[in-house]
């Protein structure tokens, strides 16, 4: 299989976040067939539709020869890794992964929908995408300036810049269970 670039969210709000993060980052360059390609700075933002303590959030590019449902198995394998439990819907987590995007797929399936379903409704996701790759359009959506406008009022702010994230995911084993957990 050819190689595609696809796009992956990261967040967490739970235990040491950005430290889970870093790691979470770390697992996915390793991921067969995949290379890290960039990231975006780390954001903090209040939870949208959930409790709990702010999240800390962050958007990766990846160039993969995995196709999306294989990928979306090993970013659960990674979550689970670092504490993820899905106790309900939106609880506060250890770490949360996201597909956010596939090359230019538009999917429909019983486990996964590319682009996310609720891409366009979160600042948290739109606003490192777009640092990441602000020409970036996304099948089926308007463009990410105009996603991102609809989101004026949530609160979202920079917490940490791409480089040192980077440098801290390198710094960082891949694998971290329990780590953060608490």
């Amino acid at each position: 299989m050819e190689t595609v670039r696809a796009w992956i969210g990261l967040g967490a709000n739970l235990g040491d976040a950005q430290h889970t993060i870093a790691a979470a980052l770390a697992a996915i360059a390793r991921l067969p067939r995949t290379s890290l390609l960039g990231v975006s700075s780390l954001y903090r933002s209040a939870p949208v539709d959930a409790e709990g303590p702010d999240f800390l959030n962050a958007v990766a590019s990846i160039e993969t020869g995995l196709a999306p449902e294989p990928l979306l198995d090993a970013l659960q394998a990674i979550e689970r890794d670092h504490g993820r439990e899905r106790s309900f819907r939106n609880a506060p987590r250890t770490l949360d992964l996201d597909l956010l995007a596939w090359d230019a797929l538009e999917l429909r399936s019983e486990r996964l929908t590319l682009p996310h379903p609720r891409l366009r409704e979160r600042a948290f996701v739109l606003q490192p995408l777009a640092e990441l790759a602000p020409g970036l359009r996304l099948p089926g959506l308007p463009p990410l300036d105009a996603l991102l406008a609809a989101c004026i009022g949530q609160r979202i702010e920079r917490a940490l810049d791409a480089a040192a994230l980077l440098a801290l995911s390198a710094d960082t084993p891949a694998t971290t269970a329990g780590a953060g957990a608490r």
